[in-house]
């Protein structure tokens, strides 16, 4: 176990007193509400004076424009605030100051350090297929779940028989532990079938299983096969040939199921299709082999490394929905595919409006589903102040964002995409492709309650998705190649003939012209980037932090905690919440 429960930051006397003003900061702060979830790139320049003038306090203003991204970047996440140097900058404003001190405080703590003991070496055979990345997250997450199993093996309740991989795609974690030296058995738990199929062929590359052997003519066969295959159809004489051989099978080599080898003291995994929508893994569980039965009983730990969205909450939910899960221990990711338990914000502040990813599609489908699978998992964080806590969808992309890891290259490179996107927006306004969008309410009369503010405006949003490297060279490469691909593409056909009427003039001077009245205000837009993907650590840290407090809230579960598992500069979503089930009595659990 960590040395406290949640590795946060602040001088706070104890995790409920941490949880507080957590809650109190994220509810009350309307400056972070901003930044996490009332402001989209999309809408930077289709306002007037704009988003930067508009969002940020003014006596930020000055100082902020003046400061190197880069150094701005070292202000907020790395330079000692009690001994902060500002050479050549004019003085910080308090309130700034006092805001970049809170979510540091708040942000859970991503420092990570090696395991004191030298790590096993994934065999080259287990390494196929995987990234440096990905070499680093099994390594360490096998070492990691592995001990945790030990450790919490104070009793033969606890004693693990089985890790259940959650989402286990291509099974690298599996694989790993189910190799030397861990020789562990595993159930990798997966919904895509191509998934699947990948992972039993790197099984058989390690070694772990082996293909079914077949017995053939081999001279038949390859006769068969010079004819076009074993195809009854395509081929009946050779076939009524082959046919009349005993104990010939006609499957295609791909059509052979690989079959996991079982040697007594050796690991092992077994495949379970299926896509999970809940935290109950009765189904799951019923086809888990065991060839044990009748003297052992499944005690299984449910694991992932980045599991997706909502495949979380059904992870950790586990624990306390099935008596075989004794453990968890799940590494989350891509909180923007999380549902909402709660519906819609209640927009208390107008800048709480939906936003413009809420407006669209998929996402604003699940932000309406009240699921109660979704955000907050806890009593706690869905109770707060009679409301509860809701992150919109655009707070929750930016919790994806690893500002801590931005040099100066890639920052420039990304800052310029938002740039190219922002002034494209402002073109697709001017030329009619998009409207603005009003969220004044209408009063009995059906005239607008008030007057609308900054905040009360939006554009229509366009999904483009990522266009070739080359259409980022310039904003009229990245104008052209948006149009082309809106107007060619069969993914974004419902676009073509408003692409051709409004868009198919338009010349490189007028593009130009954009060019030469917006990027003087670049610098605007990679400030309140940067601003947003630093705030929203403290959202990262509301949804981990969530998801631990539900955990402490149920009976079962006798201890809870959250640590880091990986170096945030490798793998920056780097935050495990453990959770061990009750056996009784107090246990204390030492990695």
């Amino acid at each position: 176990m960590a040395s406290r429960p949640l590795p946060y930051n602040g001088d706070f006397s104890c995790p409920d007193d941490y949880i507080s003003h957590l809650l109190d900061f994220v509810g009350t702060t309307d400056l972070f509400q901003i930044l996490c979830g009332g402001t989209h790139i999309l809408d930077f320049f289709t306002s007037s004076p704009g988003l930067f003038r508009t969002v940020l306090p003014q006596d930020w203003q000055q100082f902020l424009l003046q400061c190197d991204i880069m150094r701005l970047l070292d202000i907020l996440m790395r330079d000692d605030l009690d001994k902060l140097q500002l050479d050549g900058l004019p003085e910080m404003p308090d309130s700034l100051f006092q805001y970049i001190k809170s979510v540091r405080d708040l942000s859970l703590g991503r420092d990570f350090a090696s395991p004191p003991h030298d790590l096993p070496v994934l065999p080259q055979t287990v390494r196929v297929g995987m990234k440096p990345k990905k070499i680093h997250e099994v390594r360490h997450f096998a070492d990691y779940v592995h001990r945790l199993s030990k450790s919490i093996a104070r009793s033969e309740t606890n004693q693990i028989s089985h890790f259940v991989d959650f989402g286990s795609g291509q099974n690298y974690l599996g694989r790993a532990l189910a190799s030397e030296p861990y020789n562990r058995r595993v159930v990798a738990v997966e919904g895509r079938e191509n998934n699947v199929t990948a992972a039993r062929g790197l099984d058989m590359t390690s070694g772990l299983a082996t293909k079914e052997k077949v017995m053939r003519n081999k001279k038949l066969w390859n006769k068969l096969l010079e004819a076009g295959g074993p195809h009854p159809h395509e081929n009946p004489d050779v076939f009524k040939q082959v046919a009349g051989t005993e104990a010939f099978d006609f499957r295609p080599r791909e059509q052979l199921v690989s079959e996991c080898v079982v040697e007594h003291g050796k690991g092992h995994v077994q495949y379970v299709s299926g896509h999970l929508d809940s935290g109950d893994l009765s189904e799951v569980i019923a086809k888990i082999d065991n060839p044990s039965a009748v003297q052992e009983k499944l005690k299984l730990m449910a694991v992932s490394i980045h599991s997706c969205g909502n495949l979380s909450h059904y992870a950790i939910r586990s624990l306390v929905l099935n008596p075989e899960i004794r453990a968890i221990a799940i590494v989350g990711c891509c909180y923007n595919l999380m549902t909402e338990k709660l519906g819609p914000p209640t927009y208390k502040h107008a800048y709480l409006r939906p936003t413009l990813q809420a407006l669209n599609g998929r996402v604003g489908r699940e932000s309406s589903r009240f699921d109660p699978q979704g955000f907050p998992m806890s009593q706690r964080f869905s109770t707060y102040d009679d409301d509860g806590i809701r992150l919109n969808v655009t707070a929750r992309m930016m919790a994806c964002q690893a500002p801590g890891n931005w040099d100066r290259l890639d920052s420039e490179a990304f800052f310029s995409r938002h740039f190219f996107r922002a002034v494209l927006q402002k073109i697709f306004l001017d030329r009619g492709v998009v409207e603005q969008i009003c969220h004044v309410p209408e009063n009995a009369h059906g005239e607008q309650a008030r007057v609308p503010g900054p905040f009360d405006v939006s554009t229509q949003p366009i999904t483009i998705g990522s266009l070739r490297k080359s259409c980022y060279s310039s904003l009229a490469a990245y104008v052209r190649g948006t149009i082309e691909k809106l107007t060619t593409s069969t993914a974004y056909r419902q676009y073509a003939g408003v692409m051709d009427e409004k868009m198919a003039d338009i010349t490189d001077e007028e593009i130009e012209r954009y060019e030469a009245e917006y990027l003087p205000r670049k610098k605007e837009l990679s400030v309140i980037w940067s601003l947003m993907a630093f705030s929203a650590a403290v959202v990262e840290s509301m949804i981990v932090v969530d998801r631990w407090v539900f955990l402490k809230e149920q009976a079962e579960v006798g201890d809870a905690w959250v640590e880091t598992v990986f170096d945030y500069a490798i793998s920056p979503r780097n935050m495990v919440v453990v959770g061990v089930k009750h056996e009784g009595e107090e246990s204390s659990i030492t990695l």
